[in-house]
């Protein structure tokens, strides 16, 4: 999902300041998680109407910082481990399509377990 050229730049930039030695996968891990809450915080005890205020304000350049980090910490992940973020992603549509039929729960948010 992340172009072939921006992923050798963050490699590049990671490995230009040897922060590798730092990057092993539980810790990458844990730092997309870190960064997946801080994407949370922007959207906490906002109403919708505030979420939309927040967008077209000078705000929204924070949750796109936050949406890059996530993506980045991701990238890293899926390169360090060699997954394809894409055929991952392919794989899961495959195994929702199979988990949650069309038919059974359009327009339903019942877990996959609760509906019948």
């Amino acid at each position: 999902m992340i172009e072939t050229e921006l992923l050798k730049q963050l490699i590049e930039f990671r490995r230009e300041r040897d922060w590798e030695q730092f990057h092993n996968p539980k810790d990458v891990a844990i730092s997309l998680s870190i960064e997946a809450s801080e994407l949370l915080e922007w959207f906490q005890w906002k109403t919708a109407e505030q979420v939309q205020q927040r967008l077209a304000s000078e705000k929204r350049e924070e949750l796109e910082d936050e949406i890059a980090d996530v993506a980045v910490y991701l990238a890293y992940l899926c390169h360090d481990l060699n997954i394809d973020l894409n055929q991952a992603i392919k794989n899961k549509m495959q195994k929702n399509a199979a988990k949650y039929p069309r038919d059974k729960v359009k327009g339903r948010n019942d877990k996959y377990d609760e509906y019948s």
